[in-house]
């Protein structure tokens, strides 16, 4: 299926992405673009700039990398002269699959300025996964890393058909070519190709939790929206260093590492989530802004509770920002943040895939005491809430949120049927429940596939988790529907106790006995929590494990 651009431009979006780094190589060259850090690299030999296939001669240790905006934009510009060297042009695909390193952006920079589209794949797709997205995309090149041998080489006669496959790293396997060896000796120059912002951009992958994902296209309009968004939500400037923890395949860490790119400064890849870990970055990297996901911040602030880490070890001033996104934030979080980190500005972002990742709703850091929306609409963004049939409900009623603005998607590429169902007159159709309070500030309910139905009343599981979370041996918790056969379905606590705490049922039974009575989960089962790769509960996995087979169960009593 070849593409071909339509549609003519929304006002602000001018130019594509591209022309930001093209700015930042021409007027701060030398000045630091990106820093990769590997705190478990146990390895102590010095790496020679030419293994990493950089321009300037500089050395790099294993533990920390770095390279300037010129550099980044040589890399990018090499990297697409190769490409169309080998006939790649617009409207052609891109796949990278890769962990967080610093070939991660130049190579998805390098695609973009060929006029193709990059293609990020979900670093914990197996190879059926890979396979499929490839097929279902119509991917033309597949650029992996190291990790991703085996998941490659099992399809690699069906992969390489038609396609070229790109491996970054050392000893290439014989299935594939080396990028180092490819972009050698390919020009520096930015190649001659004009895109604008009705361009087709990039192609990102639902979460898949309920099967295969759909392939969400944008054009580069909505990469540019969401770069510019997030540099005007967060005031970025030229002086901030960004901390970004969260994989780069995602719109979440790419989107929000993008207001570096607008305001041209530094931004940091920390490879490790551990509290002394991001605690260690921000110090010595004097990072000001910091994407953190739910977890990672309760573990810091558990450990901080224990007394494992101490503030005063690390230099911390300068951090002046915390935000967190891709989930529903627990009020409770960010009260004890904040009494950790009373001066830090706080802000929350919620957005898809489908709107270009965060942003579309904040909630402004301004708005610090409405902790618990998700905010209000985004910079270029409109909201509504309607009901079953489309129509917008009253305000402080219950109902989907719709959004509509320069960041949302042309279409599930291939998939007509998907893409008919959420998007509407120009508003995507979110599938999460929420509604507006009197000052016109949005509050997350739940996913509509996530609402439970017990006994005719609706149930929204976030409610129960942020009341639950509220007690202080709770580390985590899911809310799910189980079957019932009297009830229809009746709600079950997942709960993740903290680390050497003991908990029994009869204590959550007894803190819940403040929720009204169908509110309290009817079951609770002490478990991990599982979350994916951006912090959101696999519910659909929890519904799977506690679900179906006691369906069957009740089924075969019945």
């Amino acid at each position: 299926m070849k593409l071909h651009a339509v549609g003519g431009s929304r006002e602000g979006i001018k130019m594509p992405v591209t022309e930001y780094l093209e700015r930042n190589a021409r007027e701060y060259p030398d000045e630091v673009a990106l820093v990769e850090l590997n705190p478990d690299e146990k390895d102590t030999r010095r790496t020679t700039w030419k293994e990493f296939g950089l321009i300037e001669p500089t050395t790099y240790s294993p533990y920390r990398r770095e390279i300037t905006w010129s550099v980044f934009n040589e890399k990018a510009n090499r990297f697409a002269n190769m490409l169309i060297s080998r006939g790649i042009k617009k409207g052609d695909k891109v796949a990278i699959i890769m962990y967080n390193c610093l070939e991660w952006l130049p190579i998805y920079f390098g695609v973009l300025k060929t006029g193709a589209i990059a293609v990020p794949f979900n670093f914990r797709y197996d190879s059926d996964e890979i396979y499929y997205c490839a097929e279902l995309a119509e991917v033309d090149v597949i650029v992996f890393g190291p990790q991703f041998i085996g998941r490659i080489e099992v399809n690699a006669e069906r992969l390489s058909k038609g396609r070229l496959l790109i491996y970054v790293g050392d000893n290439c396997p014989s299935f594939a070519e080396s990028y180092r060896e490819l972009v050698a000796d390919c020009s520096s120059k930015a190649p001659d190709v004009t895109i604008t912002e009705d361009d087709y951009g990039a192609i990102y992958f639902s979460s898949g939790t309920t099967g295969f994902p759909k392939a969400i296209l944008h054009k580069h309009r909505s990469l540019t929206q969401a770069a510019e968004m997030e540099q005007k939500h967060h005031g970025t400037g030229r002086y901030d260093t960004f901390l970004c923890i969260p994989p780069l395949y995602h719109t979440g860490a790419k989107f929000h590492w993008m207001g570096s790119l607008v305001a041209g400064s530094k931004a940091v890849l920390l490879k490790g989530t551990k509290p002394e870990t991001i605690l260690k970055a921000v110090s010595d990297e004097e990072c000001t802004i910091v994407w953190l996901l739910v977890p990672w911040a309760q573990d810091i602030l558990d450990a901080l509770d224990r007394g494992d880490i101490k503030l005063s070890d690390y230099r911390l001033d300068q951090w002046r920002l915390m935000h967190i996104g891709a989930q529903p934030v627990p009020p409770s979080l960010i009260k004890r943040w904040k009494e950790y980190f009373p001066k830090h500005q706080y802000d929350t972002n919620y957005g898809l895939s489908e709107s270009t990742g965060p942003g579309c709703v904040h909630l402004g850091v301004e708005n610090i005491n409405k902790v618990g929306a998700i905010g209000i609409p985004g910079y270029r963004w409109e909201c509504k809430i309607v009901d079953e049939d489309g129509n917008t409900v009253k305000q402080g009623d219950v109902g989907e949120l719709c959004v509509k603005g320069p960041g949302v998607m042309t279409c599930y590429y291939r998939n007509e049927e998907a893409t008919k169902e959420v998007l509407k007159d120009g508003w995507l159709y979110t599938g999460d429940m929420a509604m507006q309070d009197e000052d016109g500030f949005y509050f997350l309910v739940d996913r509509k596939k996530d609402v439970i139905v017990s006994g005719g009343e609706n149930i929204y599981p976030v409610q129960i988790e942020d009341f639950i979370r509220r007690f202080n041996k709770v580390k985590d918790v899911a809310v799910i529907g189980l079957p019932d056969h009297r009830l229809g379905e009746k709600t079950a606590a997942i709960i993740e106790v903290k680390d050497g705490v003991t908990c029994t049922k009869e204590e959550i039974e007894d803190f819940c006995m403040e929720l009204p009575r169908y509110k309290r989960p009817k079951e609770i089962i002490f478990a991990d929590i599982p979350r994916n790769a951006t912090g959101k509960i696999e519910k659909p996995k929890l519904r799977k494990m506690y679900g179906a087979d006691r369906l069957v169960e009740q089924e075969n009593k019945g």
